[in-house]
């Protein structure tokens, strides 16, 4: 859909989203035309799936949404992909009972990692899931952006608890925002699950700092956006400034 096309809505998640596909993409191609097995850890509605359902693999979502599954199986069968993408309910807790060990070639974990109990036995799940030689594609919350982000709104005193705060720290009941990461840490819990990380991208690093009003009414402002976003994706100095960190790593 050409971005003059596109909602206003729908212009601020391709600037926050262009990045992850652009590096997951390689991946899914590399292994094969309708060769891979896919599964998407709490994919919802089916905003990743279906695109890779596209590229001619199968997909299993998992998410604890039913109707979240509702919608990625009306998406799925609007794309013409429904019968390359399936939707089972449940979460990382009961994985392994719901698509078994070494299932898949590439995993999708986006914004999950935040709201599980254990990050560390959460890892060791998706290892477990992984074929060798598979790839997880990881997304999770960046602490230092973080950190910076509730200090402009004025919640100094949460700004300075999430600065030092320790990744076994409790969840707080029906807390939205979860934990955030630095990039050590998930690079280490990584590790200790047997993953071995082969890239490392800082995700939005502008997008959320840009008014949404600027991409509504400036013509090509998405794409130049984008392409900001890509330039300073893999740079070390700007990691720290980025929302999201993603990662890719293989068993």
């Amino acid at each position: 859909m050409p971005a003059s096309a596109q909602t206003a809505s729908e212009r601020r998640t391709a600037a926050r989203t262009a990045l992850v596909w652009s590096a997951l993409r390689p991946v899914l191609e590399a292994a094969g035309d309708g060769a891979a097995e896919v599964l998407d850890i709490g994919g919802g509605t089916g905003g990743f799936a279906v695109r890779v359902a596209e590229l001619g693999h199968r997909v299993v979502v998992v998410d604890p949404s039913p109707d979240a599954l509702a919608a990625l199986d009306r998406r799925g069968a609007e794309r013409g992909v429904g019968d390359r993408v399936t939707g089972r309910q449940g979460d990382l807790a009961d994985l392994l009972q719901v698509v078994g060990e070494a299932s898949a070639d590439v995993v999708l974990c986006h914004g999950v990692l935040e709201v599980v109990d254990d990050p560390a036995a959460a890892l060791d799940v998706l290892h477990r899931v992984l074929r060798p030689g598979g790839t997880l594609s990881l997304l999770v919350g960046q602490r230092h952006a973080a950190v910076v982000a509730r200090a402009m709104a004025g919640h100094f005193q949460q700004a300075r608890e999430l600065l030092d705060a320790p990744l076994d720290t409790p969840l707080e009941p029906g807390g939205r925002a979860g934990r955030r990461f630095a990039r050590d840490e998930v690079e280490a819990l990584l590790q200790s699950a047997g993953l071995a990380v082969t890239e490392v991208h800082g995700v939005r690093v502008f997008a959320d700092l840009v008014p949404g009003s600027l991409l509504d009414l400036e013509p090509g402002a998405t794409d130049a956006l984008v392409e900001l976003e890509r330039a300073v994706a893999s740079r070390p100095e700007y990691l720290p400034l980025a929302t999201q960190l993603h990662l890719l790593a293989t068993r």
